[in-house]
């Protein structure tokens, strides 16, 4: 399939942190011009914190900021990206609460199109542009963007319609959670057992207990975290919450709490 080359102009990415510098880069090495917007962009090339300059430009953006404040800033508030004079395309790619995402449809203006694209994989996977997208919105806005998530990424899910890529998401990482706080309890218990958390690490990778965080716990920035405000274990926080909020009426929400709760009162890992 052939994708219409001038979605590929104007292209910037608002938040250039651990997961939006290396997302930049990889579009810029797949030759794709993006330029990054970061409040605080220090000496990362191609990223600027003029929102005037970033905005002129701007045709499509991609948006990988922490939280809804700050994508309340990006689209509406101190950066107002929303009413960029050449905006035609929005790509979520932060994940948030899809309550939230799907209300931003009624919010901005009906010229331009919404697509949710939360990503998993951690920075290991940003950095080496093998992301996995989970994808929500009409299906020509998708086709149009899907070069840029050829250099991001490898993983594609298109989910359906405008909102299915951010709940697919959430449900994703609620999982992801519960397998970090786990992991975590199980080694803790190794130490106290005096087991060899590496020989135990290599088990888990090929037995029943098999999951993505003990699968890379090498690779994975955060596995050896404890909760604070600025780092990922806080994020997967603010993930279950998003969870919580696009929980079905009816469902049970002891056990995502509970996870959360651990997740929060996590200690560094030596």
């Amino acid at each position: 399939m052939s994708y219409p080359t001038h979605r590929l102009t104007g292209v910037g990415v608002a938040g250039c942190g651990r997961m939006g510098g290396p997302m930049l880069a990889a579009l810029r090495a797949a030759n794709i011009h993006a330029m990054g917007y970061d409040i605080a962009p220090g000496d990362q090339p191609h990223v600027t914190h003029d929102a005037t300059a970033f905005a002129q430009p701007l045709e499509t953006l991609i948006s990988v900021v922490r939280d809804i404040p700050q994508t309340e800033d990006v689209l509406f508030g101190v950066q107002n990206f929303a009413t960029a004079p050449k905006l035609s395309t929005v790509i979520i790619c932060s994940t948030l609460s899809p309550v939230y995402v799907r209300d931003l449809r009624d919010r901005m203006p009906k010229h331009i199109s919404l697509i949710d694209a939360p990503m998993s994989g951690a920075q290991i996977a940003a950095q080496e542009a093998r992301l996995s997208f989970m994808l929500g919105g009409d299906e020509l806005s998708i086709d149009a963007a899907q070069p840029l998530f050829d250099a991001m990424g490898k993983h594609f899910h298109r989910m359906g319609k405008y909102g299915n890529g951010m709940q697919a998401k959430v449900l994703n990482n609620l999982l992801a959670a519960s397998h970090t706080a786990m992991t975590r309890l199980v080694l803790d218990w190794a130490d106290e057992a005096e087991l060899d958390s590496e020989k135990l690490l290599d088990l888990i990778h090929t037995s029943s207990g098999q999951n993505w965080l003990a699968s890379g716990f090498d690779n994975i920035e955060f596995a050896r975290d404890g909760f604070a405000d600025e780092n990922t274990i806080a994020i997967l926080v603010k993930d279950v919450a998003s969870a919580l909020d696009a929980a079905p009426g009816s469902a049970d929400l002891s056990l995502p709490k509970t996870i959360m709760n651990n997740l929060a009162a996590l200690k560094p890992r030596k």
